[in-house]
């Protein structure tokens, strides 16, 4: 369990890094993709910003736990075990919930694709991080 917790922090802080630095770097490359955040579905009050802050340690604390379950499972390198572990995760979990997004909310096809890539890239990096802290 102390290890669980260690990859996880470790990994909820390098995704931190990580996604703020890509939503800079969106933002200033596809800035068309953020006009439709516009959207009063988006609009919340501020007492719940730091929800949206704590993501990258919930999913890293999620992932991390997954990781040291099922880790046997994944052969070859750190980076491959990486990469399977990740691609495992989106068709699991990401395509089933961006689905249900898409059609139940008033969101774009661009927007849906954007969050899976970024699930995506986040379970990536955790499960590179994992195979090589926790091999």
């Amino acid at each position: 369990m102390k290890q669980i917790f260690r990859n996880g922090l470790i990994a909820g802080l390098l995704l931190t890094v990580i996604c703020y630095g890509g939503l800079f770097i969106a933002v200033t490359f596809f800035p068309q993709l953020f006009v439709d955040y516009l959207n009063p579905l988006f609009t919340s009050s501020t007492s719940r910003d730091v929800m949206f802050y704590a993501h990258a340690f919930i999913i890293s604390f999620a992932l991390s736990w997954f990781w040291e379950r099922f880790k046997s499972l994944f052969v070859g390198n750190f980076i491959l075990r990486g990469l399977e572990f990740g691609a495992m995760y989106a068709v699991i979990a990401l395509v089933p919930v961006m689905w249900i997004s898409f059609s139940a909310m008033d969101i774009t096809v661009p927007m849906v694709l954007s969050w899976l890539f970024y699930g995506l890239l986040q379970a990536i990096v955790a499960g590179i991080l994992f195979a090589k802290l926790s091999p």
